[in-house]
């Protein structure tokens, strides 16, 4: 059997590593795109942090969530160690304490059903700044200990390399995909056809124009967010939690002193690549004005990804009916570095033939009305 897969963000890379690794002929084209929502996004594992009740978001962020330690596990015997992973905690902030109460009261009913999620910990404002020193010195918080934050260029990367070592074979341009009969038969590169038995399309906000020669009309579109890297000279930021604050923006830290803050959620952005004034006023001050402390930073670079952002929170998955052979994988939006390596995992079994670990029933790709819930444009969310 041999798979060809549009798009090698965190979602193709996924899905080609987990087919790759059942031993299938894998070939992935990518256009690399500047702006891809893999290579900018912060990376937050903490779906018991969000606030989100939709149950069909709530499953599959909870499935995410859990299936991170198996996924470093597998990298790791593939000989990838190197993908920015690591548990650090959250903390969810608020200077009011009956906002905290509730943050509480509605994170340890998540957590007592997902017990990957830790301890859960409520901290006094001296508490918390002892977890993140550069917070504003009213903020309390309620700390979940199993979050984890993830760099997801690397993980991208890791993904992609450890596929290769199982003879999938990536290829950098543009791909068309190829009819023959009312089912898919494989994809138009540069210079070559690929025949494939199935057809992945994981093309995250640029889907659209791959799907719309087949007539195919996808509901998904660009959501620009500027995200800032700030460097912290002489400071060890490693262990450092997630912050995430009441309102759609967050901060978090890797190694090598740095603090990523964010972040714009810009719909109706198309994909104009460029940092704003406004974008940039907007994350600094929304960023300084919980940890004070930043102040002293050093601006490292601005990124800028296009998050592909469906109808609503949840994401678009699963083969479409009247052309045999095509499978979907979209509208991750805010949520991609949570959803996507175990999403990946979904769209393998798909393509397999295999009955997902998780009913896809809810994630139909082709979908146009959001569920009863706001879509991911607006709101508080604390998974980015």
């Amino acid at each position: 059997m041999r798979v060809a897969i549009v798009g090698a963000g965190v979602l193709g890379a996924s899905t080609a590593f987990h087919l790759a690794k059942a031993g299938i002929q894998v070939v992935v084209a990518d256009q690399a795109h500047a702006g891809r929502a893999t290579a900018a996004g912060a990376g937050i594992v903490s779906p018991w942090s969000s606030g989100r009740v939709d149950p069909g978001w709530r499953a599959i962020a909870d499935a995410g969530a859990r299936y991170y330690p198996a996924l470093i596990q597998h990298l790791a015997e593939a000989g990838e160690t190197e993908t920015g992973y690591r548990r650090v905690g959250a903390l969810s902030v608020s200077a009011d304490d009956a906002e905290l109460d509730g943050i509480e009261q509605a994170v340890r009913a998540r957590v007592a059903m997902a017990p990957e999620g830790g301890a859960v910990t409520r901290l006094s404002p001296a508490e918390a700044r002892a977890f993140f020193p550069p917070l504003h010195p009213d903020l309390g918080a309620v700390h979940v200990s199993g979050a984890a934050r993830i760099d997801g260029r690397l993980l991208a990367a890791a993904l992609w390399r450890a596929a290769e070592r199982q003879g999938a074979r990536f290829h950098v341009g543009r791909a068309e995909v190829l009819v023959r009969n009312e089912r898919v038969s494989g994809i138009q590169l540069e210079s070559e056809v690929v025949e494939a038995d199935c057809v992945v399309v994981t093309a995250g906000a640029w889907a659209p124009e791959v799907l719309m020669p087949l007539g195919i009309r996808l509901a998904v579109a660009p959501q620009r967010g500027q995200i800032t890297h700030l460097h912290l000279e002489g400071v060890e930021t490693e262990a450092w939690p997630v912050v995430l604050p009441q309102s759609s923006h967050y901060l978090l830290a890797f190694g090598g002193s740095r603090v990523v803050v964010g972040a714009t959620r810009e719909t109706g952005s198309g994909f104009d690549y460029r940092v704003t004034a406004a974008g940039q006023a907007e994350v600094l001050n929304q960023a300084l004005a919980v940890a004070p402390g930043l102040g002293s930073a050093t601006l490292i670079e601005t990124r800028i990804g296009f998050r592909p952002v469906g109808p609503d929170l949840r994401p678009m998955l699963g083969r479409i009916s009247g052309l045999e052979g095509l499978v979907i994988g979209n509208g991750l939006g805010p949520s991609g570095l949570t959803i996507g390596p175990s999403a990946g995992r979904l769209l393998a079994q798909v393509v397999l033939g295999e009955e997902p670990d998780l009913d896809l029933g809810a994630y139909d790709p082709l979908r146009m009305t959001a569920s009863t819930e706001q879509s991911p444009g607006t709101g508080t969310d604390a998974i980015r």
